[in-house]
């Protein structure tokens, strides 16, 4: 049964995915979860607590440490908890971005973030934003979408985010981390980054946000 409640969007990192998921929540007086953030709520934990390090990662240390995790997303303030404490910063340094994609391509990872997720959605009136929302999460949505971009037009705008916490970040890094980012999320064996059926593409490379807040409201009212 197709589920006019749920707006699903998806695409490549730094394509506006979010700000334009929280301005349609706004409109249509929908819930917005980022689920990108929590996946780097998962990244930052296994970072923090020494379960992801330089020499690898120890799936056994984290599977043990998801039974301990708590994620609570306030789409108000738009800031991520992990166990009541706001990471919303710290979510978005290089270090998690570099490491975010390993941690999303891990089955153990995804089925727990899915089932929260699909948990959310039974609430309805929900838009939600990642990269398989529309493929594997809600795949009976009514209303899905997949962003896409120029690479160097992707880059430009996460750094401009990234600059805000360190200035020190440099152009070229954060254009190789999107392009690694990319190849993994779509090769991954599990939940890869594709275009779900019956989404809508949208290349937003030269559209201003309020173009394509329109085209979006223009395709779900009609």
């Amino acid at each position: 049964m197709i589920d006019s409640s749920i707006i699903a969007i998806d695409g490549f990192a730094s394509t506006g995915k979010s700000t334009l998921a929280k301005m349609l929540a706004k409109h249509y007086k929908y819930r917005y979860v980022d689920s990108g953030a929590m996946y780097r709520g998962i990244t930052y934990a296994a970072l923090h607590n020494k379960w992801m390090t330089s020499e690898g990662l120890e799936e056994s240390k984290l599977l043990e440490g998801l039974k301990s995790i708590n994620l609570n997303f306030e789409a108000i303030a738009n800031s991520l908890l992990l166990n009541g404490i706001n990471v919303s910063k710290e979510i978005r340094t290089l270090e998690v971005s570099n490491n975010v994609s390993k941690i999303a391509t891990l089955p153990l990872v995804r089925d727990f973030l899915v089932k929260q997720q699909r948990e959310m959605g039974k609430r309805k009136k929900i838009v939600m934003d990642g990269r398989d929302i529309g493929s594997v999460v809600f795949p009976d949505a009514a209303h899905k979408f997949f962003f896409t971009a120029h690479p160097e037009v992707r880059a430009k705008r996460r750094l401009e985010e990234l600059k805000l916490g360190d200035p020190s970040v440099d152009f070229d890094s954060v254009l190789k981390n999107l392009i690694q980012r990319d190849t993994m999320d779509s090769q991954r064996e599990v939940a890869p980054l594709k275009i779900a059926k019956n989404a809508i593409e949208i290349d937003v490379s030269d559209l201003s946000v309020s173009e394509v807040f329109t085209l979006l409201t223009e395709k779900i009212e009609s």
